[in-house]
């Protein structure tokens, strides 16, 4: 399992039960990926050959043997964990601190994109009013700070203190 001692700064993997908890991460700025069409076989595959620590609620995965050698780090979340606890779980065990966010839907690197590159995604109303605009450099979906950034920080500010941006 993940040693807790010291920040964990590498790539994560999230299980197919853990797709809204891996968009958080993402949130957050970690590379987490979730691909919630494979199977475990895959999962730990892929998890191996990236050097990503696996996090599951799955007991039943943390028995192979990948993980009982310590070939393959692994976070076992309490199961049955409402995603905001996830979240704050996963964040004080792993010792994370929120930076600058990565696409929620592809785990892509953001960069600050211009109002008129954007024009053509961004509802009018939206045009008007944010100030910062981002677009995935993987997959090209816009972000931008809208309402719903402050129910984000919301979340954020709820962390662990030593976890919070």
């Amino acid at each position: 399992m993940a040693d807790t001692s010291t920040p964990y700064d590498g790539p994560l993997a999230c299980d197919a039960m853990c797709g809204g908890l891996s968009r958080w991460l993402r949130m957050m700025g970690v590379d987490c990926s979730f691909s919630p069409n494979i199977d475990d076989v895959e999962l730990l595959r892929q998890a191996q050959a990236e050097g990503r620590l696996v996090i599951s609620s799955d007991n039943k995965l943390f028995e192979r043997n990948l993980f009982r050698r310590g070939t393959l780090r692994g976070l076992r979340l309490p199961v049955g964990l409402p995603l905001r606890e996830q979240v704050q779980f996963v964040a004080a065990r792993l010792k994370l601190h929120p930076e600058f966010p990565r696409c929620t839907l592809c785990n892509g690197e953001l960069a600050p994109a211009g109002r008129e590159d954007v024009a053509d995604v961004v509802p009018a109303r939206s045009l008007i009013w944010a100030h910062r605009f981002y677009r995935c450099s993987a997959c090209g979906h816009v972000y931008w700070e809208g309402s719903h950034w402050r129910r984000i920080n919301a979340v954020l500010g709820e962390l662990p203190r030593d976890c919070r941006p």
